[in-house]
């Protein structure tokens, strides 16, 4: 316990899934925690979770696409706790189409989402955490921002760009005590993979695929998140740390 103590840390997406799952760890392990979500029904839910088990946290609707609501959140963030240590960009939808079959409306979506999301969130709250000394920005891409796949094209390219923009923030910010390094999970069981994993013949073709031949859960990705926010890693940036069960190393 504690590992994150004091620390305060906004999460995106965390209405459920991974999101969630990153926010309730964190708030365990000690860090003050804003929950950020466009699915405004479900923020408070996770609020309360977090309280019920004796953590502290705050909830806003957000659209990450959105510079307006980014300098919001930041802003209420910075007035409620002082500071901003950790970031998780989270937020995020996949998009399984082919590059032919995608149109521009697609495209834009995809992109604004899984890059222009992450890339606000990185502009508004570096500023803050160089006032402070330093933090941890963990940016959550994919294996597919890894290696190529099937039927997925503009997905992937925004989940590689995620990765790449990581590391430029990292090159750029690691003399201000900037840490920044991406997550790519591997098949993960959230609300968002769901019509993935519809029917035992598509679920048992995926675990196929996976040296570690099981799903994984939000839970896994939640841990990697503890770690690259907490001290633990302190001298780690710029990383790629794959939570996929050896999908990548396929």
């Amino acid at each position: 316990m504690g590992r994150v103590q004091g620390k305060v840390a906004i999460v995106t997406g965390a209405a459920g899934g991974m999101g969630k799952a990153d926010a309730v760890l964190l708030a365990q392990e000690g860090a003050k925690v804003v929950v950020t979500d466009i699915q405004e029904d479900k923020i408070q839910a996770v609020v309360d979770e977090i309280k019920q088990q004796g953590g502290e946290a705050i909830g806003f609707r957000h659209n990450v696409t959105s510079e307006e609501e980014w300098q919001h959140i930041v802003d209420e963030t910075v007035k409620a706790f002082g500071t901003i240590d950790v970031l998780v960009n989270n937020a995020g939808i996949s998009l399984a189409k082919s590059l032919v079959d995608t149109s521009m409306q697609d495209w834009d979506k995809v992109m604004s989402i899984n890059l222009t999301g992450s890339f606000l969130g990185l502009k508004y709250v570096v500023p803050v955490m160089q006032r402070g000394g330093g933090g941890s920005i963990i940016n959550i891409s994919s294996i597919a921002g890894l290696t190529g796949s099937n039927g997925a094209g503009p997905y992937t390219a925004s989940k590689g760009a995620v990765r790449m923009l990581t590391k430029a923030v990292a090159v750029d910010y690691g003399k201000d005590n900037i840490r920044c390094n991406s997550i790519h999970p591997g098949y993960i069981e959230t609300p968002m993979t769901e019509g993935l994993f519809a029917n035992d013949q598509m679920t048992g073709w995926f675990r196929s695929k996976t040296p570690l031949p099981r799903l994984g859960k939000p839970e896994n990705i939640a841990a990697g998140v503890l770690f690259l926010a907490s001290d633990e890693s302190s001298f780690i940036t710029g990383a790629e740390l794959a939570i996929d069960g050896g999908v990548s190393a396929t």
